[in-house]
């Protein structure tokens, strides 16, 4: 039953291949890196070292490769002379996984999870252990780590209730591969109770890697300077998303003192334009995108990308727009006051 039901899972894993090179090529003219070495997401490493001896960490998208950070210095601290292997499923993701590489290091992309495409990743590098970030489990690439007798552990997990909803209908295919794993180590003790629903062997539970991660002191130091210049309080909406930019510019459009009205302002529209605004997207892909939505509603924009230098001042503007990856450190050291974004749309 186990055989037949990832059969029928190859088999539509296998026939998506062409509707994912289209996706890539759709997606690398917004993010260029979708459109690199595409044939490694295939199995075809023809640029790559070959193994035998890599540690393996896949950290699929910017977050779980920022989670990374403190294992991987763990990790280098325990295995003097580590040859890390990086994957990567998402351009963001890879374009900060490329920081984390020593002399040895080699990064290529995640296999697409069909069975030929697994089995190649493995042949070629030979990982002599695995380490899978969060969440990224798939039942091909799994059960070709058990056979290849390759240690497989998921750190850092996280099963969220929405999700754990979301993966029982599918228990057939996904706890095989749970099973398969050699350890898990769980963020909290309500993911821990869901993976081990789904087979998953905790081994323990350890809280959020996220947290043990060290901020740039350069960048604090760079940001805590612009602060100090600056003759207004900085207020950063940081990791807005899709729709959120636009409340909030349009709320200050309504706001803003007139040109043509010299009196009756109130309190609100002396404050709003007595403070610098910061607005730091979370996906790098909608900057060009935000950076016009500013300006269509008659605010200066200065891009961060335009200033010259991390510790430049930034140069007049209504709004500035943080589009770098790997500085949020400067923005919240330049910040007074920080806005989470992700809240105020129906996004979660």
């Amino acid at each position: 039953m186990e055989r037949a039901t990832r059969a029928a899972y190859s088999a539509v894993m296998w026939l998506v291949r062409p509707l994912l090179r289209l996706k890539l090529a759709r997606r690398a003219r917004a993010e260029p890196g979708y459109g690199e070495a595409v044939e490694q997401r295939f199995g075809h490493y023809a640029f790559a070292p070959p193994g035998p001896g890599y540690v393996w960490l896949h950290a699929v998208s910017l977050g779980e490769t920022r989670a990374a950070v403190a294992l991987i210095a763990r990790l280098r601290e325990r295995l003097p002379g580590m040859r890390l292997l990086l994957t990567s499923g998402t351009a963001t993701g890879r374009a900060e996984a490329e920081r984390l590489l020593a002399p040895g290091d080699l990064q290529v992309w995640q296999p697409w999870d069909t069975p030929g495409a697994a089995q190649r990743f493995l042949e070629h590098f030979k990982p002599r252990i695995g380490v899978l970030m969060e969440t990224e489990i798939w039942p091909n690439l799994c059960a070709a780590c058990e056979r290849a007798g390759i240690p497989l552990v998921l750190a850092n997990a996280r099963m969220s209730e929405k999700s754990f909803r979301r993966t029982e209908p599918f228990a057939w295919l996904a706890r095989p591969a749970y099973r398969s794993l050699a350890a898990v180590w769980a963020q909290t003790e309500a993911d821990a109770d869901r993976l081990r629903r789904l087979g998953a062997p905790v081994a323990g539970v350890f809280g959020n890697l996220k947290f043990d991660a060290e901020p740039s002191p350069q960048q604090l130091a760079a940001g805590r300077a612009v602060r100090a210049a600056s003759d207004r309080p900085i207020v950063m909406f940081a990791s807005s998303r899709e729709g959120e930019e636009l409340l909030l510019v349009q709320y200050l459009k309504q706001k803003w003192p007139s040109p043509l009205v010299s009196n009756g302002f109130s309190a609100i529209n002396i404050v709003v334009s007595n403070i610098q605004w910061l607005i730091v997207p979370r996906h790098p892909q909608r900057f060009d995108q935000v950076a016009q939505l500013i300006a269509r509603q008659g605010f200066s924009v200065a891009r961060r990308s335009e200033w010259s230098g991390q510790g430049a001042t930034p140069p007049p503007a209504d709004i500035w727009l943080g589009d770098s990856l790997g500085e949020m450190a400067l923005y919240y050291g330049m910040s007074d006051v920080a806005l989470l974004g992700g809240s105020f749309e129906p996004l979660g």
